[in-house]
């Protein structure tokens, strides 16, 4: 039996996040623990608190055997962009969006 965690509204930028997420897929959440605590990327913190959740939320199922389990899926959406403009010259303004993620770790039984 599978278990979820979501971290919504993250002030991240996906595609930063998505790089720390691909490190852990597939693998043991114990060797998943230690690759994030070694990262050294911004998002790797956030990623691990999802993790742990996910953890969190498997064991209080009371069924699932925390030894045993691994990253079945983890993933990372798109959230809601902040547009905010910046001063250009000749009294112009650039656009630009402040990104945000959604991240998703799904945790399971081998």
């Amino acid at each position: 039996m599978e278990a979820r965690a979501t971290a919504k509204f993250i002030r991240v930028s996906p595609r930063k996040a998505r790089l720390v997420v691909d490190l852990i897929r597939g693998k043991k959440i114990s060797d998943a623990q230690t690759i994030l605590k070694l990262a050294k990327k911004a998002s790797a913190g956030v990623v691990k608190k999802v993790l742990d959740s996910a953890v969190a939320n498997a064991g209080q199922t009371g069924v699932i055997d925390l030894d045993n389990l691994y990253v079945k899926q983890a993933y990372v959406n798109l959230g809601a962009s902040m547009k905010r403009f910046r001063p250009a010259p000749m009294g112009r303004a650039h656009k630009y969006r402040r990104r945000s993620s959604h991240i998703t770790i799904v945790v399971d039984e081998q």
